[in-house]
């Protein structure tokens, strides 16, 4: 039974009385054609209004007793996705046939994945992903009310047209201030980040060590969010596209206590994560993508890619040209590298590709995409400071910038920072329309970059990972001057058989 104070902050209202919001729960198992899934659920006879929260509070997690890998997987397209309508946590829509489709496509991104138990939202859309994700799994796909997605009381059901006719100034104020936004009495962002923080509770005090999660958008970016500690005015800035996955890792530590916490990946989806589309529902053609750079031929195979200053070995030219080929998604309209050896021709090949792709036609006119080699991407001297022997630092290591000296650390984030604003400089030099900056660097810098680029600390930067031929994409909707919406960390589908896998057994191995 969980306590009064935890009940006042989380469950939250559907059906409105003349007193209070109540939330109906059922305690009926649900049950469909070869899946079995079982209901968890808490009832609840009064809501208070949770507290006016200035900044984050962070919480303790429960600890965990051996590595623990959470998956995030969001519900694939709904019909009234498709059709503009907020659902919130309302229960009548369904999945669209592309909907289906991509569930199937993450079915197969986690097919070989050993996955000891799945928790799924109670809504239509999301057990039905589960269902298809889980497939023939035995084991019971469970239910948690908590799950559901974000409560927005009178807003469900509303074109976002007739929202924005309606409500006028709260919907504006959903729009361009979430973490503040009323409506009906209550704070809806505020409310789902306390009832994300419960729902951690139960899973990581579950006795598993591969853990599936599908549920929905709004839910998925409270859950990364309060995992690694960044309050509600991250809100749409972590996005959760249909069927995105998202991986966390947990890591008990020697001490007790909560455990270590690192976003593997976020937000790996179906289709392409540079094709064209929307950044928290704004359209936006102002990017930065950072490339980390493949293998070199002085890299120990197995490890991490660690100084990039030699030529790039077979599984990086592999690497870099499939990085290339997606690329061709997107207009780039510079590239920059560091002056590292397997940064230099991890551009050259992505703008080779790029050039390549505008003179397919008969009369065409060829396109010079200009490559720049700064030096403030290069952080191969300032890792081989470190006497850690890097050689042993697995791929699968996530956080591994934790094991680092302090000094190595602050050296990378003050480099990090003027790196960063190298980048944001570049950005601010195409038309107002379009820009895409590419950026080739080590996955190190890369990490760094993402914290400046969240404004956080250094103190963060163990709390991210990427692999080696990874990228991650950053939006501006608000252009360079605005904050960066986060599109995807550590994508590696384009990698094919040459990435690392998103998960992987943990049965005979504690570590990842």
């Amino acid at each position: 039974m969980l306590s009064t104070e935890i009940i006042s902050h989380h469950l939250l209202p559907l059906h409105k009385t003349d007193k209070f919001f109540h939330y109906q729960l059922t305690k009926k198992p649900f049950r469909t054609t070869g899946v079995v899934i079982k209901s968890s659920s808490s009832s609840l006879q009064e809501i208070k209004k949770p507290p006016l929260l200035s900044e984050w509070e962070s919480i303790a997690l429960p600890p965990v007793s051996t590595a623990k890998r959470v998956v995030l997987v969001r519900h694939g397209q709904s019909t009234w996705n498709a059709e503009g309508r907020i659902q919130g946590s309302s229960d009548y829509s369904v999945l669209t046939l592309k909907g289906e489709s991509q569930a199937e496509t993450s079915r197969q991104m986690l097919i070989d994945d050993s996955f000891d138990i799945c928790f799924s939202s109670p809504l239509t859309r999301s057990k039905r992903t589960a269902e298809i994700i889980w497939d023939s799994r035995k084991e019971e796909i469970i239910t948690d009310s908590n799950l559901r997605e974000i409560d927005l009381y009178s807003f469900q059901g509303l074109l976002k047209n007739e929202g924005k006719a309606k409500y006028g100034e709260a919907f504006h104020q959903w729009q361009a201030d979430a973490p503040n936004f009323s409506i009906d009495g209550h704070y809806p962002v505020r409310e789902l980040w306390a009832r994300a923080r419960s729902c951690w509770t139960k899973i990581l005090t579950h006795e598993s060590k591969s853990v599936l999660v599908v549920a929905h958008n709004a839910v998925n970016q409270a859950l990364v969010a309060t995992a690694i500690g960044l309050g509600t005015e991250y809100f749409r800035f972590l996005l959760q596209s249909n069927c995105g996955v998202s991986v966390l890792d947990f890591t008990p530590k020697p001490q007790g206590g909560s455990p270590d916490i690192c976003l593997n990946r976020l937000n790996q989806t179906p289709s392409s994560p540079v094709g064209a589309g929307s950044s928290a529902g704004r359209k936006t053609s102002m990017r930065i993508i950072l490339v980390s750079n493949g293998f070199s031929q002085n890299d120990v195979q197995g490890s991490i890619p660690i100084y990039g200053d030699g030529p790039m070995n077979m599984l990086g030219t592999i690497q870099a040209q499939k990085t290339a080929e997606l690329l061709l998604d997107v207009k780039v309209g510079t590239i920059v590298s560091s002056r590292e050896i397997a940064s230099v021709e991890t551009a050259k090949t992505i703008s080779r590709v790029q050039e390549a792709a505008d003179c397919l036609g008969a009369d065409c006119v060829p396109r010079y995409v200009e490559t720049k080699q700064v030096q403030y991407l290069n952080v191969g001297d300032i890792l081989k400071q470190t006497k850690q022997d890097l050689t042993k630092f697995q791929p699968f290591n996530s956080g591994w910038l934790k094991g680092l000296e302090d000094e190595i650390k602050t050296e990378l984030w003050e480099q990090s920072g003027k790196a960063w604003k190298c980048l944001l400089d570049e950005l601010s030099k195409g038309s107002e329309q379009e820009n895409v900056v590419v950026a080739i660097s080590h996955p190190a810098l890369h990490i760094a970059m993402m914290g400046h680029c969240l404004n956080l600390s250094k103190e963060w930067m163990g709390s991210f990972h990427l692999d080696a031929g990874s990228i991650t994409v950053i939006d501006f909707p608000d252009g360079p001057t605005g904050r960066g919406v986060i599109r995807c960390i550590n994508y590696t589908a384009h990698l094919g058989r040459w990435s690392i896998p998103i998960t992987r057994s943990v049965l005979d191995d504690d570590d990842f």
